[in-house]
């Protein structure tokens, strides 16, 4: 059923913007509403993706922004949504507990495939990925997190505001420049004084990462990779007593009212550049149609600004050294109307065995992306 999410989407729908580098798909539908996509690419390969899984009884959402390489995101891309679809069917629903167990299947899964390649590709335990999933089913929303992607959900208030509408964020950054984070991770190793330290410019864990959560980075987490002297070929190792680093989830309940408007879904590479408020206002003042694109340039015209340039200067700048300028953007876009309106907005879903999966391309220029996702295959 979720076949279509393994295949990249460029084949189907979406096209490339004026920009080389950004991909978009303007406007679908999902069962309670339209969505819209866009990712732009920084990085020599493609860190991040992202996907929307349809079907009339609910509507996934993931953004995973990987770091240390593309391959812990692009195997969240092909393995969560299934996970979570087959769980959802066993267990009567969606629930917090089938979200939790969905993402620990993950990544028990990568860490198999971290075995797995080990004798070739030790490398493949330092690479790991944010996660952001959304999901939607009977009027509930959940939102689940690990690392410092965001949901962000615009929302209609009380007519005589100066704003007609106001940002609620919905997921929790895990990362340690937020203090609370900070003081989380240090509490539980307080026999580790470096457990967390400031260097070049900003707080990481063991000096290395921001993050304190995510799927993969498997050598933070199981000390025996650091022991291990093929992983030391590859890298210095670090000084582990147990995992400074966790794959546990936050996650987040609430039911879906008349005055959520909409939800903003992406990952950082976005938030560095725009506030909460910002990307909501945008999202609320202007069309649906190239929504999601329209926050990307946003983003890029905000960064280019902080460089003393224009939009169309970065434009020209290749894959790889853009990294220096702005992060991989993903941005996927919910607007949820069957919550203001009776019946189904969209007569696609009337058929309940109407599913659909969109995701954007595992790398936008890439002509092997067939190799890069069987490369990730884990027999069961």
């Amino acid at each position: 059923m979720l076949r279509s999410c393994y295949r990249p989407f460029e084949r189907c729908f979406g096209h490339l913007g004026g920009d080389g580098l950004l991909w978009h798909m303007d406007l679908k539908p999902h069962a309670s509403g339209d969505f819209s996509i866009a990712v732009v690419q920084a990085n020599s390969s493609l860190e991040d993706q992202s996907q929307v899984f349809t079907s009339p009884s609910a509507t996934y959402i993931g953004v995973y922004d990987g770091h240390g390489g593309p391959e812990a995101s692009r195997f969240i891309n092909t393995h969560l949504f299934p996970h979570l679809h087959k769980l959802a069917s066993e267990q009567g629903g969606l629930s917090t507990d089938v979200i939790k167990k969905a993402f620990d299947a993950t990544e028990e899964e990568f860490l198999r495939f971290v075995k797995r390649s080990w004798p070739a590709r030790p490398q493949m335990a330092s690479v790991g990925s944010c996660c952001l999933v959304g999901a939607i089913s009977d009027d509930v929303l959940y939102v689940a997190n690990l690392g410092d992607s965001r949901a962000v959900l615009g929302k209609r208030v009380s007519e005589g505001r100066k704003t007609p509408v106001v940002a609620e964020r919905l997921s929790t950054d895990h990362n340690v420049a937020v203090e609370e984070v900070r003081r989380e991770v240090e509490a539980l190793h307080p026999d580790d004084s470096h457990v967390v330290v400031y260097t070049r410019g900003v707080w990481r864990i063991k000096g290395i990462i921001q993050v304190s959560r995510s799927i993969g980075d498997m050598y933070l987490k199981k000390p025996e990779f650091n022991r291990d002297p093929l992983f030391q070929q590859f890298g210095s190792p670090v000084p582990l007593k147990r995992a400074v680093m966790t794959a546990e989830p936050s996650i987040e309940t609430r039911k879906i009212k008349p005055q959520d408007l909409f939800l903003i879904f992406a990952s950082d590479g976005l938030w560095e550049q725009l506030s909460d408020e910002a990307a909501v206002d945008i999202v609320f003042r202007n069309p649906r149609r190239g929504i999601a694109k329209r926050l990307v340039r946003a983003a890029l015209q905000e960064a280019a600004k902080k460089r003393e340039m224009r939009y169309d200067d970065i434009k020209r700048i290749e894959k790889g050294i853009r990294r220096h300028f702005h992060d991989d953007i993903s941005v996927v876009v919910i607007y949820l109307d069957q919550h203001h309106h009776q019946g189904s907005r969209s007569d696609r879903f009337k058929d309940r065995s109407t599913v659909d999966c969109t995701s954007a391309p595992v790398d936008i220029f890439s002509l092997n992306s067939d190799e890069a996702e069987d490369s990730l295959h884990i027999d069961p």
